[in-house]
């Protein structure tokens, strides 16, 4: 089946409309991020853009029920079964609906579902790839507010913080996921922007480390 213009902007628009009152760390921003990312990389990969598209704008639809819940629920999970409905209400054929739900239920970091086509790689490699770099700091930034987290907790012992909590810094994400993620990416040009935005960050809190101590 081919994934027209028509058929695409209808459901973007409908994952879209989802988005209302998210909170900024995964807001419709980082969806149209991870959508201009996975063109990007698509390209130079030749991967199915039609599936790409459609696979990037729905990734993150079950984000809502994961903040609802705290995390009891995993969004790529919700947000796979989701997609499949709204792609079945428009008519998607079998094949194309469950490639783009595979992309959706393996592109999440935390979990060990392994991306097996190339369009899933893609997506898992963009949406790392939002969350390192000079915008990967801003988001976490941006969560840790969210949820009521201290601007910097160096000297905690990590291993006994939780999500969702004061201790969940920026710096606990980073030291928690975030500085292994340039080891995680599938493609070549993931690999290649994530070097770049894997040393941006690194000196960004190393300096955050001294300006609170501080030395800077």
């Amino acid at each position: 089946m081919k994934i027209d213009r028509a058929l695409f902007e209808r459901v973007r628009k409908t994952a879209q409309h989802r988005f209302k009152g998210a909170r900024g760390s995964h807001d419709w921003d980082h969806t149209e991020r991870v959508l201009r990312l996975c063109l990007r990389i698509g390209r130079r990969e030749k991967a199915r853009l039609g599936i790409l598209k459609l696979a990037a704008v729905l990734h993150d639809i079950g984000r809502a029920e994961e903040d609802r819940t705290h995390g009891r629920v995993c969004h790529s999970e919700a947000g796979a079964r989701l997609a499949a409905r709204i792609l079945r209400a428009e008519g998607v054929d079998a094949d194309a609906i469950a490639r783009v739900a595979h992309c959706i239920e393996t592109h999440r970091f935390r979990k060990n579902a392994v991306p097996a086509t190339l369009e899933a790689r893609i997506l898992f490699d963009a949406d790392k790839l939002d969350s390192i770099g000079a915008v990967g700091v801003g988001r976490a930034f941006l969560f840790a507010g969210e949820v009521g987290a201290r601007l910097h907790n160096r000297g905690t012992d990590l291993s006994k913080t939780r999500p969702y909590t004061r201790e969940d810094t920026a710096f606990r994400e980073f030291m928690v996921k975030l500085r292994f993620v340039k080891d995680r990416m599938h493609t070549r040009e993931g690999r290649r922007i994530a070097a770049e935005r894997h040393r941006f960050m690194v000196a960004f809190f190393e300096r955050l480390d001294r300006e609170t101590e501080g030395d800077l």
